[in-house]
């Protein structure tokens, strides 16, 4: 390895380049032994460029870190710059840490007819009313993105970093209606993007938000038979429906998913796939709610790539209550907590886990969503207050006095055990009276907490 210094004259040419971008990458240690140490990159240097792109975020890092050759510009403490070349091992790293990874979210610049948040009621802690559209966040957590705020200079960094796979709100293939449904005159670029995408093998799973009246019916049909034309670069499809809350004052009016609604869409679906002989177009669990149908069998979603889009939740838990199950003792009365739509589903799970279970006696709870309106029906918006007033009046009504309130994770914030409306689960339990066993959403959680796992039994 040989280290250049720049001379006076093509660093003034470096500094004329890079001086627009604002971004770079601080180090901030550096672990002895490592290939960044022997070439002598120590902490406070910066990390200006790979290869000559310029440094914007940990990515560039991750990409290259994972390459045996390529150069490296950085700038030292005292001022110099300087690019080295390395030639290293496939299982040698640079071995940096950083200041900041550069990661703030992008927000998004749309305006969409069926946007969620603009439905959220005032008062409630900020995260909720972020707009995030950022495809950094889409290729390292699987956020959906529209794709309506990149630059020429993201695309082609999308391409040259091979950030895939990623994935998209695309709603529409028909260019002129995802203008009017994002409300954003740029918004019918992002078909362009996806196509070119697809050509340079970026993979992507793509969604479609289904709006009564705008996208479905022949609308859908035509964005389905356009992205499965992408088949296999763009891997999936999935058709979710439009989630209105009561708060919808001043919004565009739409209409909200009947059981027929549901039938039908779950209908035309099936028959494209049939044409496309794959099941590409894959619906959320909640049109099988709806439909009051059941869902697909656990392998029509093949790696379950849309999971945490809804996709594919149900056969999965019952594939995985099912192996789970085996006989146990737990004497206690459990009360289940679930959101309108999965009160069926839930029911069916509870008796068959509760078949194995002796002295168990189990009931479901199916909760109204008072909080944001009775139109929204997931167990994941329900609310710690709903909840609370939910299982009082059930107790009161019907005389149960059960040990155990059981909750799915997913109706609190992520790595927390908090509620939408920032109730707390000590506050829900303080409030009711009992305590609050927390299932972590899969069958093997669901039927472990159904059998006493860790509680005490007697």
């Amino acid at each position: 390895m040989e280290k250049y210094l720049f001379t006076p004259r093509v660093r003034l040419i470096f500094w004329i380049k890079y001086s627009k971008i604002a971004l770079m990458l601080k180090v901030k240690s550096v672990k002895k032994g490592g290939v960044g140490y022997e070439i002598g990159i120590r902490g406070g240097d910066e990390i200006l460029a790979f290869d000559n792109f310029p440094v914007v975020d940990i990515l560039d890092y991750l990409y290259y870190d994972d390459k045996e050759r390529f150069t490296i510009t950085v700038r030292q403490s005292n001022g110099d710059v300087s690019t080295c070349e390395i030639e290293k091992d496939d299982d040698e790293t640079l071995d940096l840490t950083f200041v900041s990874d550069n990661l703030e979210i992008r927000t998004c610049r749309n305006n969409c007819v069926f946007c969620f948040v603009d439905q959220m009621p005032v008062g409630m802690r900020e995260s909720l009313y972020l707009k995030d559209d950022d495809y950094r966040q889409s290729f390292l957590c699987g956020n959906f993105v529209t794709l309506t705020n990149i630059t020429e200079e993201d695309a082609e960094r999308i391409i040259r970093l091979n950030l895939s796979p990623l994935y998209i709100s695309i709603h529409t293939m028909n260019g002129e209606l995802r203008k009017q449904m994002l409300r954003n005159r740029f918004a019918d670029k992002t078909i362009e993007y996806v196509k070119r995408f697809a050509k340079s093998g970026i993979t992507m799973n793509t969604q479609i938000v289904l709006v009564p009246d705008y996208n479905d019916g022949k609308e859908l049909e035509y964005s389905a038979k356009e992205l499965f034309a992408l088949y296999p670069a763009v891997q999936t499809m999935a058709v979710v429906p439009v989630g209105l809350t009561k708060y919808r004052d001043g919004l565009t009016p739409l209409k909200n998913l009947d059981k027929n609604y549901a039938i039908s869409v779950l209908t035309q679906i099936s028959a494209l796939n049939k044409e496309f002989k794959t099941n590409f177009i894959q619906p959320a669990d909640e049109f099988y709610f709806k439909a009051e149908l059941p869902v697909e069998p656990y392998a029509f979603y093949g790696s379950f790539p849309q999971i945490e889009n809804g996709v594919g939740m149900t056969a999965k838990f019952l594939k995985e209550l099912k192996s789970a199950v085996k006989p146990a003792v737990f004497n206690k009365r459990l009360l289940l907590v679930c959101g309108t739509s999965a009160e069926r589903f839930i029911e069916s799970m509870t008796k068959l886990a509760a078949s194995y279970i002796e002295g168990l006696t189990a009931r479901v709870m199916a909760v109204e969503n008072e909080f944001f309106g009775k139109t929204v029906n997931c167990t994941g918006l329900l609310t710690g207050g709903d909840i609370a007033a939910a299982a009082i009046k059930y107790a009161e009504k019907h005389g149960y006095d059960y040990d155990y309130l059981v909750l799915p994770a997913n109706t609190l914030r992520q790595g927390t055990e908090i509620f939408l409306d920032d109730m707390t689960v000590s506050q829900l339990s303080e409030k009711i009276g009992k305590e609050v066993l927390i299932t972590d959403g899969t069958g093997k959680g669901f039927y472990d907490v159904l059998a006493g796992k860790g509680v005490k039994n007697g």
